[in-house]
């Protein structure tokens, strides 16, 4: 992914009436963010968070969300009270934020933590303005895992900023998966959009910086009324668009290991069959609403549901702002949003941490 040029610094609120900086910019751009909200499944995405920002040499900013209180009447005097306990939630975010440190600093990366009140599916998709990449867990019941990738209205994937990636913590069976800490294997799905063009791109980046492995799939849609020589035909003429889409690619990363193919049927159904041979498949998202969200669904969502691979998403609004150079727009304060200081956790909870979110380690 390329650099992101110089925008205004990012201004966050920290208390009532007050605006102060946490970070420039440039900061940012060569970071990635992570959320966790105390689930296995978080804590499982950190790792992998961490594991690639070792790899790449980047930063890595962990962020824990919760809800303010709400206020409701509880009398009929027009007296009011929290049913929630605000202090009592910080000091839960904080605990999180140490755990998730004590994960991600094991592997030698620089952490930020950072914690958020507010709604965070609203949260995270405006702080995916300021990051080049967004790590969340899966496979988590209620949680933030449920906020994020519940709905497509409200889906990160669908409306982010920035590229996300999904990390599963158990298959659709709920047994754990264990993730390699080397990507040997990527798989993309590839078509002639501008989406499917931008997932291609990121997808050879990512592969070339692992010295991985790319397959590249084509799915040519099923077509009954064809003959087999017509339909052969449709399958010849995907592959030669295929060939014209690569071509400037492996110019680009001449080591790179590309397989080619062109599959009948459905994209997803391509996909997952080549799961079991991947670490990690990249997808595009169109990401709206109506018809088009429901394609997006058919897809992107398949595969965020039933993966047991991370999941690679390339959002409609980033390809967007890729496709208009429009990076460098000024950004608005983003309310709720504080940079913590937190001690780690100590090491025996860390161990057992471990085992718990990857009983192979």
């Amino acid at each position: 992914m390329k650099p992101r040029s110089a925008r205004k610094k990012f201004r966050v609120r920290m208390g009532v009436g007050t605006n102060k900086e946490v970070f420039p910019m440039s900061r940012y751009e060569k970071a990635i963010l992570v959320g966790v909200d105390g689930s296995d499944a978080a804590y499982k995405a950190v790792w992998w968070a961490a594991n690639y920002a070792h790899h790449a040499g980047l930063t890595l900013h962990i962020v824990s969300a919760y809800t303010l209180p709400s206020y409701s009447s509880v009398s009929f005097d027009n007296t009011f009270t929290a049913p929630g306990d605000d202090a009592a939630s910080r000091r839960d975010a904080q605990e999180i934020l140490s755990r998730a440190k004590a994960i991600a600093t094991k592997q030698g990366v620089e952490v930020t933590t950072l914690i958020v009140t507010g709604e965070p599916s609203a949260v995270f998709i405006e702080l995916s303005r300021n990051y080049n990449l967004v790590v969340i867990g899966n496979r988590g019941k209620g949680g933030l895992a449920e906020r994020l990738l519940g709905t497509t209205s409200s889906s990160l994937p669908a409306y982010a900023y920035c590229p996300i990636v999904v990390v599963p913590y158990t298959d659709d069976e709920g047994n754990k998966v264990h993730l390699n800490n080397q990507i040997t294997h990527v798989v993309v799905n590839s078509d002639e959009s501008k989406w499917g063009v931008k997932a291609l791109e990121i997808a050879a980046e990512f592969a070339h910086s692992w010295g991985a492995r790319l397959q590249v799939i084509s799915a040519v849609p099923m077509l009954g009324s064809l003959s087999d020589e017509d339909m052969q035909s449709v399958k010849d003429s995907y592959t030669d668009d295929l060939h014209a889409r690569l071509a400037p690619l492996r110019a680009k990363y001449p080591q790179l290991d590309v397989e080619e193919q062109v599959a009948v049927g459905a994209s997803v159904d391509a996909l997952e069959a080549a799961l079991s041979d991947n670490d990690i498949v990249v997808v595009g998202s169109r990401g709206r609403g109506g018809l088009t969200g429901l394609l997006f669904g058919s897809v992107s969502q398949s595969l965020l549901q039933h993966s047991d691979k991370p999941v690679y998403v390339v959002p409609r609004r980033y390809v967007l702002a890729e496709e208009n150079e429009m990076h460098d727009e000024p950004l608005t304060d983003i309310g709720g949003v504080e940079s913590v200081q937190v001690e780690q956790a100590e090491v025996s909870e860390l161990e057992s941490l471990e085992r718990t979110i990857d009983p192979r380690r």
